[in-house]
């Protein structure tokens, strides 16, 4: 033990990860891990130049823990808030280890797939704002007549909306009657409105990628944090 040794909720709190309080309710819930051990003490003291420290099996260090980005995969019928005043299912229930994050955007109910989640409010609308065009890539799948040439050429173009006309994006017929979409907008139920528009129903919505962030083989209903190389990939496309 040495001077410099500090106490774990000491230590996570000024690094910006959480009160001590909550981590303290962490170690509780047997939810950090030290070195490859199970914190099982509340008063535990550690090296900050030389600890390993995992929540959920997520690590965490003083560069991380500032800005805290993570990737979840949305299962269907779950709201893509915090709360909901009904009951239903919000992303709450599966982050609930996860202290001060919150969505960057949103997904419908009914639609799955990349949420990313962070504490950081403003690279969150910088990332949302139409100035930056974020893309966004979705796979449709769609029940009715298939989209001929014209029509997929119309739709790439930008199509008039209740809400005014898209903006130009691009789609790609995958197989029977599914589709790969790209937005660099984000509009409410934009995908399905869109198709909507060719009179096609979108029977299943999933997001696959968040700019440079894509999904991959993340099971539904799970979290990872992002690598560093997937953070300056992502803070890179609003850097413009």
């Amino acid at each position: 033990m040495t001077e410099e040794n500090i106490r774990l909720s000491k230590l996570l709190s000024s690094w910006g990860f959480a009160s001590r309080r909550k981590v303290e309710e962490l170690i509780s819930e047997g939810r950090i891990v030290v070195d490859g051990i199970l914190v099982e003490e509340q008063g535990l003291k550690v090296d900050p130049a030389n600890v390993k420290i995992e929540v959920d099996g997520n690590e965490i260090s003083s560069d991380k823990a500032g800005l805290q980005i993570f990737a979840f995969h949305k299962p269907p019928n779950v709201l893509s808030s915090l709360k909901d005043d009904f009951g239903r299912k919000t992303l709450s229930d599966f982050i609930k280890h996860l202290p001060r994050v919150f969505p960057i955007g949103r997904l419908d109910y009914d639609t799955t797939g990349l949420i990313l989640l962070t504490n950081q409010g403003e690279l969150a609308n910088k990332l949302l704002h139409p100035r930056y065009k974020v893309e966004k890539e979705y796979f449709a799948t769609v029940s009715g007549k298939p989209l001929t040439k014209e029509e997929m050429i119309r739709f790439s173009q930008g199509i008039e909306l209740e809400d005014g006309l898209t903006a130009p994006c691009t789609i790609k017929f995958v197989k029977e009657n599914s589709y790969q979409v790209v937005l660099r907008e984000g509009r409410k139920r934009q995908v399905k409105r869109m198709f909507q528009f060719f009179y096609l129903r979108v029977e299943s919505l999933v997001r696959t990628s968040f700019g440079p962030i894509h999904l991959g083989n993340l099971p539904e209903g799970k979290l990872r944090s992002l690598t560093d190389k997937e953070i300056r990939n992502l803070t890179n496309s609003i850097s413009v």
